[in-house]
Formats: structure tokens, sequence, C-alpha cells
């Protein structure tokens, strides 16, 4: 009867998640889900995350522009308590760092405070108070001091690199190094690192959205072993069962040149894990006490290698990280190869554009009219698929441009099928990349 009655009291409750869809988030919606709690989950995209969880209450918005109290007004009606686990590394295509970590934010807290919900769990991360080297840490830091301000029965938690059978930005960045062939690049200027499993997080977060619970404290989620991003890769490695690899130290020049590469990715509207934000983070590191944390919630933060062996390997994560650096690399060559397809049409390749067009029996002005009217097509589609809002779109789009290129060039000049050097013929793998392209695209 009283177990009844507690079951009964705990699905009263209702939180309102934030980052709904993100690594931490969807696994905090799942533990809470799981303790039988009613969710409304907030994110930008909902699409994917409302057919995956029918059962939760989504709300479809961008977190960034909620920047007023009063935005927030609807999604805290009827909630009980708030967990914010929202985060972006920098700012880039249609992302504000500062708006997103302080402005919204602080409108949240502030929302909270005027509509009576008293508890907050807000997610920030390890070492901003020791040091700020980058816009991420110090916007997160200002949000922690906002918080911490108000008469809130508030939870600040710091974690580490945040490590779990899913994988996004740094954890799946982890995967894809340690999956290199025979190799593992060695970056310079990395320091230590306190990995912590996605379990140990939602257990601390379902601990302290218990109405007992105590409050206004700032935590350290930390793993119990110091580590460097080589020694975790390499654990990974051993995980996905590849043999030892041979260490290649990177020069700092050729780090600056992916990491400015990131960077030029992110103003496209992509979210690398490698930028110069996260060069900066990485410099300062990932380590923390997590003796405050163990004594208050009695949770004792597993090892790397006791998270690891718990769940083996399966052929799908060797897929994935197999698979990890295709994905850029994918977007890069079909970005590349329809924009030069364009510029070649305008240009060096015109003349040949229109002997095919005679030699088809197509006018002058027709033929014309297609070479120019292809040509900009194909420089658009590459443009499309380089941007990432565009990608998906651009990509189908190339998908059927080729393959109405095939019907044209075979009505045309049947002939170019039996040329050595394959122009039909090569339009099907294109096809096949495209369509890896549009199954990898996808970050979670």
């Amino acid at each position: 009867m009283e177990l009844t009655a507690r079951r009964a009291r705990s699905c009263l409750m209702r939180f309102l998640v934030t980052g709904g869809y993100g690594l931490i988030g969807s696994a905090v919606i799942a533990r809470l889900a799981r303790d039988n709690h009613q969710i409304r989950a907030l994110g930008r995209d909902m699409r994917v995350a409302a057919v995956r969880r029918p059962d939760i209450e989504w709300y479809q918005s961008d977190f960034g522009r909620m920047t007023r109290a009063q935005d927030w007004r609807e999604l805290l009606d009827g909630i009980d308590a708030v967990v914010n686990c929202v985060g972006i590394l920098d700012s880039g295509a249609g992302d504000d760092v500062r708006q997103v970590h302080v402005t919204a934010t602080v409108a949240l807290f502030e929302a909270c405070q005027a509509a009576g919900i008293r508890r907050v769990v807000h997610f920030s991360a390890i070492g901003v108070d020791r040091e700020q080297p980058s816009a991420f840490s110090k916007t997160k830091l200002e949000a922690d001091k906002a918080l911490a301000a108000l008469d809130l029965d508030w939870i600040i938690l710091r974690p580490s690199v945040v490590l779990g059978r899913s994988a996004y930005g740094a954890s799946a960045l982890l995967r894809g190094v340690a999956a290199l062939p025979g190799f593992l690049p060695v970056m310079p200027d990395t320091a230590p690192l306190q990995v912590v499993t996605l379990d140990d997080v939602t257990a601390t977060v379902a601990y302290f959205l218990r109405p007992d619970a105590p409050s206004r404290l700032t935590l350290e989620l930390a793993g119990p072993e110091r580590l460097t991003f080589t020694e975790v890769a390499l654990a990974y490695r051993r995980w996905l069962g590849f043999s030892k690899p041979r260490l290649i130290d990177v020069p700092p020049a050729i780090a600056r040149l992916f990491y400015l590469a990131g960077d030029f990715a992110a103003a496209l509207g992509w979210r690398p894990p490698v930028r110069s934000a996260a060069a900066r983070e990485m410099q300062r590191g990932a380590v923390g006490d997590p003796r405050q944390w163990t004594k208050i919630t009695g949770i004792e933060p597993a090892s790397l290698s006791t998270a690891l062996a718990a769940e083996p390997a399966s052929v799908q994560e060797t897929w994935f990280a197999r698979l990890y650096f295709f994905k850029p690399l994918s977007i890069v060559v079909l970005s590349w190869f329809w924009i030069m397809t364009g510029l070649l049409a305008l240009g060096p390749g015109y003349g040949y554009g229109e002997a095919l067009m005679e030699e088809g029996g197509v006018g002058p002005a027709l033929g014309t009219l297609a070479i120019v009217g292809g040509g900009l097509l194909d420089f658009l589609i590459g443009v499309g698929i380089a941007l990432r809002k565009t990608s998906r779109a651009a990509l189908w789009l190339s998908i059927g441009v080729a393959v109405l290129y095939a019907i044209v060039g075979t009505v045309l000049v049947p002939r170019l099928w039996a040329d050595p050097l394959g122009p039909m013929l090569k339009i099907w793998p294109v096809i096949v990349l495209t369509m890896m392209a549009l199954a990898m695209r996808l970050d979670r």
C-alpha cells in the first residue's frame, strides 16, 4: 500500500527538460520517464525526437530566442521542476553562445522564480570557476552566478566530458579517432580528463529532483581517474576490438588547420567537435574533485574501463566509429564535385558541352540554355550541400539531377555509355555516395 502511494505521488511530478534531444537531455528524459515522471521537453527540432518518444510532451522552439521571462510562461505551466541541459560549444550559423547560455538561460531561471517553481537543476561545465579560456566557459560561469543569486532551490552540475552508449560531440569524436586505421593522432596541448559516465550523470539528476533532496549546491561530476585524451581513445580502441595503433604526434601548425577547418564548418551551420573553442577548452582540461558529489548522493562514479566492460561493443558501434570521419569527408567531396562541375560547365568545358548538344541534335539557343542552366544548377547544389540547413534538400536534388543527366545523356548521346572514361557509369557511384551522406547526415 505504501509503495503504491509513493508511485502515485511520483507520477504526479512533472518536469521540464530543455535540450531534450541532446546527449544529456535525452538520457535524462529516459531516466525520469523510467521513474514514472511526466516529462515536458523543449528542443529546436522535434521531428525525430517526437517519433522516438511519443510518450513525451514535446515543445519545438529555439531556446536562444526565448530571451524574456514571459516567453517561458506557457512552458512552465503545471511544472514542478526544471532541468536545463542546453549548451553549445561556440557561436555559429544560427547560434549565439551568449544569447543561449546567458540571456535565454537567465530568462528561464527568472521565469521559474516568477512561476513559483523552486527546484532547478542546471548543467554547467567542470572547471569554469577556475579558468575561462573561451566564450563557452565564460558564459556558462555567468549563468551559474545568475542562478546562484536567485531565491530558488538550485543545483548546478558541472560534469567533465560525459561518455555513454549514445555518442555526440566529443564522445563521438573519441570513437572516430579510436577507429582510425593503424594509427592514432596525438593532439598537442591537451590537458587531462576525468571522464564521467552518462548513467552516473542521469542518476544524479534523478536524485536532486527528489522533493527531499538538498539544494543550493554546486557539484563537480568527475570520474575517478585522470586520463589523457589519447588514453581515453586507446580505451575505446580496445573496446572496439582494434589492434594497438601507432601513436603519431600532430604538429601544432597542423592541429591549428584542423581547428580552423572546424570553425569554417561551424560557420556553415555544422557542429564539429574540433574547433578553436574546443582546443582552448582542451588545453584547460576537464578535471575535478568528485568527493562532495559522492558524499551527498552516494553515487560512486564508474571508471571508464568499468563502464566499457559493462557494455561490450557491438558491430553497430564498430560501423559508427569507422564511418565517423566519412560523414564530413562525403559532404566535402560531394560539395566540391558539384561546385566544380558547375564551374567547368560554365568555363573551360563550355565548348565541349556545345559539341555534345550539337551531336544530340539540340539547337544553339536551347543548347546554350541547357549548358548555362545546368552549370548554375550544379554550382548551387554544391553550395546547398555545404550548408547544413540546406544539405538534405540539396543532396536529394543532386540525386534527381544525376538521374536526369543519365536519361538525357542516353537519349541525346548514347555513345557516352561506351566512352572509355565512363562519364555515364560514374554517375552511379556518385549517387550511392550521396545516399550514404544522407544516411550519415544526422548528428543525433
